[in-house]
Order: C-alpha cells, then structure tokens, then sequence
C-alpha cells in the first residue's frame, strides 16, 4: 500500500509500472503547495482550480510519454508545469501581437518601465529568459557588442575601445545583432504582451 510517507521517486516508479493510487498519493502529498503557488498568482479559486487541474493532467502526460527523468526532483518539476500554465493562462488574457519588423526596432523596448503586477512580472521575466537564450545564438561578435551596449550600458566609442575595432564596425554589429534577434523572435514565435 502506497502512502505519503514514501519517496517520490518511489511513488513515481510505481505509477509508471501501473500502479494508479501511486499518482493518487503524489497528488495528495503535494496539492496543497502546488495549490497554494497556482493562487497566490491568480487569485481567483475557480480559474486556480482549473489551472491546478491542468497542471496535473499534464504531468500525468508527461510522465507516460516517459518525459520525467528527473529523478529525487519530482516536486521542482511539477512547480516548473504549474508557473508555466500561470504564465500561458495570463498570455492567453492578454491581447498579444507579434513584433512588427521596422527598421528602429529594439528588443528591449518591448518591456516598459511601468509598475507591473505579479502577472506582468512573470511574463516579463519568461520574455527576458526567451530573449536571452536568443541572444546566444546570434554570432559571437554581435552577441559580445549587443550583450556590452544593454548589460553593461556601455557607449559605442568605449565598445570599439574594448573589442579593437572602428565604432562604425561596432555599430554594424549591433545593427546586425538587432536585425538577426528580430528574425530569431519571428521563427520561435515570442508573443510580446500589450496591456
């Protein structure tokens, strides 16, 4: 008999070797945190429900298409689902539009300086985390220029100083950098939010 006393990675195995009431004693064991996160974000019980609900359909899908294997971690793994269905149901809310291409465009304009609220915190914080991956995958140059222009705020004549080359040369690397993230943003579809 399965009980909360087990391991989760105990009640995992069981349940992935067909043992329903395993997932039954999971769920049991952990709903009042998982809960408890779902609406100290959302603050309506009946959409948190839905969303707890989610949540759990979800690992359940994930866990019999054998996406699981984060051994000892199950509880972390299973916090990262909910965060990420609290994020799609505030995108989802929110009217989105994607980046239109213009000549100025500019990545980091796309997050304003307004006071935001726990919603907007957390969408603004999964775009950050989309662009930066981004970021990494521009060429090394116009990533080193565009990470020294935003990160460090530097200027373009202390840039060229920096990386041995003319400000034109520096300024044609960002302006590269902005153009190629642009592209990156459209083919892995970022959804930018507008209040």
């Amino acid at each position: 008999m399965m009980s909360v006393n087990q391991s989760d990675q105990i009640l995992v195995r069981a349940y992935l070797n067909g043992d329903e009431t395993a997932f039954e004693v999971l769920i049991r064991k952990h709903k009042d945190k998982v809960f408890a996160f779902i609406l100290s974000k959302i603050k309506n019980y009946n959409i948190a429900h839905d969303v707890f609900q989610d949540t759990f359909i979800k690992v359940i899908n994930s866990l019999k298409m054998g996406k699981y294997n984060e051994e000892g971690k199950f509880i972390p793994w299973v916090m990262r689902i909910a965060h990420n269905l609290v994020i799609d149901y505030f995108r989802r809310q929110k009217k989105t539009r994607s980046i239109a291409p213009t000549d100025d465009f500019d990545i980091f304009d796309i997050i304003s300086d307004n006071e935001d609220n726990a919603e907007d915190e957390m969408i603004k914080s999964q775009i950050h985390t989309d662009v930066r991956k981004l970021i990494e995958k521009l060429p090394e140059d116009q990533r080193e220029v565009l990470k020294m222009r935003y990160y460090k705020d530097l200027s373009f004549k202390e840039i060229s100083e920096i990386t041995n080359v003319s400000i034109n040369t520096a300024l044609g690397r960002m302006r590269y950098a902005i153009l190629n993230l642009r592209k990156l943003v459209e083919r892995h579809n970022i959804q930018l939010q507008i209040s």
